[in-house]
Formats: C-alpha cells, structure tokens, sequence
C-alpha cells in the first residue's frame, strides 16, 4: 500500500488515450529479422511494416550525439568495421555499410521516413553512462514533425527523465529486467528508477514474468510490454502479464 501510494505521487500514471496506441499489435525486436535478414536493418523494418506489427529499434549516438539505429556499442557483430560507434562523427557512420548487403547504417531520422506512420515505432535509447542529453535531443530533433506513433525507452532511467523535463509530449518507456537484482535491493532500486524516469509504460524482461513490481505498475494503468518473446511458452506468459510482445521469430 505504502509503495503503491509513493509510486502515484512520484510517478504517476499516464492518461490513458496517451498510451492507447501501444496496445493492440506485437512488436518486432529490432524488425522482423532472421532467415538471412539482418537486425536493426531497413529490410527486417519493412518485414515488420507488411504483417502490420509495430517495430522496436535501438538507438546509438555517434561522436556528437547524433542518433543511428544500431543495437552494440561496437561496430564488429553487424559490419566488417571494428570498434565503438560513439568514438565516430556521423559523416564517418553513414559510410559505414551493415554485413550481408544490408545497406548503411540508417540514421534514426531515415528509419521514421521508411516507416511513415505505418505502424507504431518504439525507439530503445543506449546509453550506459550519465550524459544522454545529445542522444536524446538528437531523438527528439528526429521525432519533430513525426505524424506517426512512436515512443522511446531505455534502461538509464535518466533519459526518461531527460524527456519529461524537455519534450514531454514524447511517450516514454522504463526498460525493466530484474535479473540478479531479486533482493531488497533490486526492488527499491526499481522503484527509485521509476521516480526518476517518471515512465509513461515499462518494458519488461519476459524473464521476471510474471513479477510483483510489473503486476503494480500494470494495475496502475502503466501498459507492460515485455521482451523478448521468442517461444510459445513465453507468448502464453506474455498474453497473461502483458499488454504486448516484443518478439523474435524462432532461429531455424
């Protein structure tokens, strides 16, 4: 009881016709990508567009904070580059060609233009340290204008804080996984990262479900969606404690 009073007054729960659109379409994990189609790649992005799924991207920021959806911090699993994408400018990223023919990697403002509000878009921002400000408005500068759905998230807890102070139009979501961190510790370490981010829905480990902490958030009217979704068994736990899938198509 007491939590769940702490919670409303110092992160209270979004209205829900703010939320609405992230229900009622399962999102692909970085697009529809396997068989030959890579992660985080305009073709995985246009698989997810034709089935009429909404699309979960990440986001990283080059040398000056400019926003490229791109998952690692390295370049070495996905190009035939090596080495951190955030120690590059962005005029050098955008030589810079993903494996297996998958063409450049796209800059964030590129992927809104291919997915043109076809479906909802939900933007997981990296950032392991304290300063997000220029990954986050570079994300901001790219939604300007954006007539589609779309919401960002991340792990740091700062940038959903980063955005209700700066564009608090913008949905915003807590990325949550409570691996290792099941203690006393763990569950007011959520709490507080909650208070700051001030989340708009969580986006959980489909791992931890189902969990008292996600039950709460959900009961509050925080929309749950959960990854990453990658067997029947997990979209049948998925369909009980969530709201919607974040999923991976079963490697063949």
């Amino acid at each position: 009881m007491i939590g769940t009073l702490l919670d409303n007054a110092l992160a209270p729960p979004p209205a829900p016709g703010r939320v609405a659109f992230l229900k009622g379409q399962p999102y692909a994990h970085r697009g529809l990508h396997g068989d030959g189609v890579l992660e985080n790649s305009p073709a995985a992005f246009q698989a997810a567009i034709k089935l009429g799924h909404g699309i979960e991207c990440d986001v990283q920021a080059a040398e000056d904070g400019r926003a490229f959806v791109f998952h690692d911090y390295d370049l070495d699993r996905l190009t035939d580059q090596s080495g951190p994408i955030g120690k590059l400018r962005a005029e050098d990223i955008d030589r810079i060609q993903l494996k297996n023919g998958h063409g450049k990697i796209p800059r964030l403002r590129a992927t809104l233009a291919q997915v043109a509000g076809q479906v909802p878009v939900l933007i997981e921002i990296k950032s392991r340290n304290l300063r997000v400000g220029p990954l986050c408005l570079s994300v901001r500068r790219a939604l300007e204008g954006y007539g589609g759905k779309a919401a960002v998230m991340s792990f740091n807890p700062l940038v959903g804080a980063w955005f209700r102070k700066n564009a608090d139009h913008v949905v915003r979501g807590l990325v949550v996984t409570e691996e290792d961190s099941k203690n006393w510790r763990g569950r007011i370490a959520r709490h507080r990262n909650l208070w700051t981010a001030q989340p708009d829905f969580l986006a959980y480990d489909i791992r931890d479900l189902p969990s008292r902490f996600a039950a709460a958030q959900r009961a509050r009217g925080l929309p749950i969606v959960t990854w990453t979704v990658r067997s029947a068994e997990q979209e049948e736990i998925a369909s009980i404690y969530a709201d919607e899938p974040v999923y991976e198509l079963p490697q063949t």
